[in-house]
């Protein structure tokens, strides 16, 4: 009986676990919009059993990136060039507000530590010169830190609630890091840098114009990756 409590109460850990290890393969493109993503192909792939994958999938569906249906299971999500840009155009202004107000309010000191954290982990992993396939998550990590913590210091629960709804569309989501060149990468990183201290020095006009640029550039650099996209030009 010890054992199957460990066991369950292990099953959170590893689901999540295998959640972040398919989110970064369907983010890198490994499986194709549309795609079926069977569940005794990723056990046996993964080497795990069907448990914390099914959970795995349900929280992916959650999120956007897949979607289930009943009779046919879970499939990569496609989403149109044109809901992608409505999605970052409505996105870059709610950030530019939030910056904004986080200018204008001021940081608080555990905002600012998750900030100062996010920014020192980012300048580190950039040290390295190059970003490898796992930097992803990584990566993706630290830009969700960023942005939360100016939502948080926005003090503005529906500018919250309707970036979430903006999230919906998966990639638009700073948690999905889709576009991942090094130099882009770089400079959105850079760009976290500049925003923080504009929050720093109470610019909210500052820190609006450079969130909202922030997100139009990850929009252009995502929308040049897209295959639909890409056939336009």
């Amino acid at each position: 009986m010890n054992s199957d409590i460990t066991l369950a109460a292990d099953l959170p850990t590893r689901s999540a676990s295998i959640a972040e290890v398919l989110r970064v393969a369907i983010l890198a493109g490994e499986f194709t919009p549309g795609e079926r993503l069977r569940e005794v192909v990723l056990s046996e792939r993964l080497g795990v059993s069907r448990t914390p994958i099914r959970a795995a999938l349900q929280a992916l569906a959650g999120e956007g990136l897949l979607v289930h249906n009943p009779n046919r299971g879970y499939h990569v999500r496609e989403y149109s060039v044109d809901d992608i840009v409505q999605a970052y155009e409505i996105r870059a202004s709610l950030e530019g507000l939030a910056a904004k107000r986080a200018a204008q309010l001021g940081m608080d000191e555990a905002e600012r530590a998750i900030m100062e954290q996010a920014l020192r982990d980012g300048d580190a992993l950039f040290e390295k010169g190059m970003l490898t396939p796992e930097d992803r998550s990584v990566y993706g990590a630290i830009n969700d830190a960023v942005h939360s913590a100016v939502h948080a210091a926005s003090k503005s629960r529906m500018l919250k609630d309707l970036l979430r709804m903006t999230h919906q569309i998966a990639p638009s989501s700073h948690r999905n890091v889709i576009a991942f060149d090094f130099n882009d990468v770089r400079r959105r990183h850079d760009d976290h840098h500049r925003i923080y201290e504009a929050i720093l020095c109470r610019d909210g006009g500052r820190a609006e114009m450079i969130m909202r640029d922030h997100v139009e550039s990850v929009k252009v650099q995502l929308i040049r990756q897209l295959p639909a996209a890409r056939s336009k030009t």
